[in-house]
């Protein structure tokens, strides 16, 4: 018997499921399923991210091939929301439901028993197809747990608290391979794999309505698009590694461009196109594109900014777990704070917040030196931590209006815009501070060393006290000369390091300026003329809801 929705009840577009009516308690069903599903998705990527170098150790991996461990999840996960949205439509919630996540079982089953390096590479790229999934179904739980009125929020939910597992993992990290042993790691994840599948049996989603959703003309747009962004991908993540100049780079930074125009060509010319390039190439769409991923570039700043100095300084994983706490809790408070706020004729000032705290927390910063460590940095990686969640409630629902004015076909559009400029945010803004880092430290590195002679007496008494740390086990005087200055080398380049990271922080502040600055000026041009910000998009999604009420 095929289930006949109510008119409240209908999906918001085929293949969502449909919003009765839940009591109380299946309210709060939805809610904890929906924080276990989006914490998994987040800790797909989070634990890879925090435990990249001792899976490299394990493997036998140089750091070119532990890149590819990262751009393959990133290839995956970039794009795959253009076809999981048809694929729901088409075969209904549940199927994929199902679908996804005992392809993440069969992944975290296949981990335990086989390790290698091809492997991992299979594993983390069809990784990143299912924390898609995941965090789409994450999305759909939440829903299901608002009332009617604050439906929007479980948008906000679904990506907030998946990025709130990215700190969480580096606080459980070190415990899970306390005695060095990666097994435990993958245990983890099948262990919530295996929670996560018996959750969506004991209380699934509500049927779903399901169309004929795909066209010839899709795959073969994907099988453009998807290359495209693979090696636009692969360029980001590998380029800083194997540095820019390497000639594959340009070869494929070239194929990138061509894939990808051919695609959106492609895509330009159709009637029932899969992307609408038309309204993507609107200002008001372009502009919430750029927002979102400069404000991903700017968050790298504690990704890899922080991150990156502490381990300079010799802070390992165990000493960063009270570091990490810290951020995860401010992570929360982000949370909590941007959805009490949501409100849709209010977007541009979270984001300016965001931006004014990311600035003044990397201006702090950029006095660290050798003596640094984590304590010193709470209270500036909190406020980036806080803002890194607070902007996505106003920037999500920016888009999702705009979106929504012009009807649901345009959800898949939006969802491969926000999902890509997320997506290449976040590894666009580590190869862009990554490679300025590595360029400040050879300029401090050559400052440094031009700086010391032989004859300064300082520099001989500092190479005399480490030559003297090899006095009981070394008794020729030239050798214990040359480790001692192996020893101040390594000094220098630690202190040429931290002052590039110092520079990081500098031009993580500038560039958070000029994004307030601008959105300064957007809100100013709005308050002059009296305007609401998407106020034609938020009358005609009201004018939308009045017809189908009637």
């Amino acid at each position: 018997m095929e289930y006949q929705f109510q008119p409240h009840e209908r999906p918001m577009m085929p293949g969502s499921p449909a919003t009765p009516d839940h009591p109380r308690r299946r309210r709060i069903g939805y809610f904890l399923i929906g924080t276990l599903l989006a914490l998994t998705g987040g800790f797909i990527n989070g634990l890879l991210a925090a435990n990249l170098p001792q899976i490299q150790g394990a493997l036998g991996l140089t750091n070119v091939e532990g890149g590819w461990i990262t751009a393959a999840y990133s290839m995956t996960n970039i794009c795959m929301s253009l076809l999981l949205i048809k694929a729901r439509q088409q075969f209904g919630i549940q199927r994929f439901a199902r679908t996804v996540l005992a392809a993440l079982l069969a992944l975290n089953l296949s981990q335990l028993f086989v390790h290698s390096y091809g492997t991992e590479l299979v594993v983390r790229g069809v990784s990143g197809i299912v924390a898609s999934g995941l965090s789409t179904l994450a999305l759909f739980y939440f829903m299901q747990a608002m009332p009617p009125a604050a439906r929007l929020v479980g948008f906000v939910l679904g990506v907030g608290v998946a990025q709130v597992a990215t700190p969480l993992a580096r606080v459980i990290s070190p415990a899970l391979l306390a005695n060095g042993d990666i097994q435990n790691l993958f245990l983890f994840e099948f262990g919530l794999t295996l929670a996560c599948l018996a959750c969506v049996s004991l209380l699934r989603l509500p049927p779903s309505e399901r169309i004929e959703a795909f066209e010839p003309l899709d795959f073969f747009t994907f099988a453009l698009f998807a290359p495209g962004m693979a090696l636009l991908c692969a360029v980001l993540v590998q380029g800083r590694i194997v540095w820019w100049s390497t000639p594959w780079i340009g070869v494929a930074l070239a194929g990138a461009i061509l894939l990808i125009g051919t695609a959106l060509i492609v895509e330009h010319n159709r009637a029932n196109p899969l992307l609408n390039t038309r309204w993507m190439g609107t200002a008001g769409v372009i502009r919430f594109a750029l927002i979102a991923a400069t404000m991903r570039i700017l968050l790298s700043e504690q990704s890899f900014g922080a991150a990156g100095l502490l381990s300079v300084v010799g802070m390992g994983q165990e000493q960063l777990v009270g570091f990490f706490v810290v951020v995860t809790l401010a992570s929360i408070a982000g949370l909590v704070a941007g959805i009490a706020q949501l409100n849709p004729t209010r977007l541009l000032e979270p984001v300016m917040l965001s931006c004014v705290l990311i600035a003044a927390a990397s201006f702090f910063d950029t006095d660290a030196s050798n003596l640094t460590r984590p304590v010193q940095l709470y209270v500036t990686q909190a406020m980036i931590s806080f803002a890194a969640i607070y902007f996505i409630g106003p920037t999500l629902m920016a888009g999702i209006v705009q979106a929504m004015a012009k009807g649901p076909s345009h959800i898949v559009s939006f969802s491969a815009i926000f999902g890509i400029s997320q997506q290449l945010g976040g590894i666009g803004g580590a190869a862009l501070l990554g490679s300025f880092q590595v360029v400040r430290e050879r300029f401090h590195s050559e400052d440094i060393v031009q700086s010391m002679m032989a004859t300064d007496p300082l520099v001989a008494q500092r190479l005399q006290q480490l030559s003297g740390a090899y006095a009981r086990n070394l008794g020729d005087p030239a050798l214990r000369q040359a480790e001692g200055g192996l020893l101040l080398s390594q000094q220098v380049a630690r202190e040429a390091n931290i002052l590039a990271f110092n520079d990081v922080f500098i031009l993580v502040g500038v560039l958070a300026t000029l994004a307030f600055l601008y959105l300064l000026s957007r809100w100013i041009y709005f308050r002059r003329r009296g305007e609401t910000p998407l106020a034609a998009e938020l009358a005609a999604m009201q004018a939308m809801r009045e017809r189908a009420a009637q």
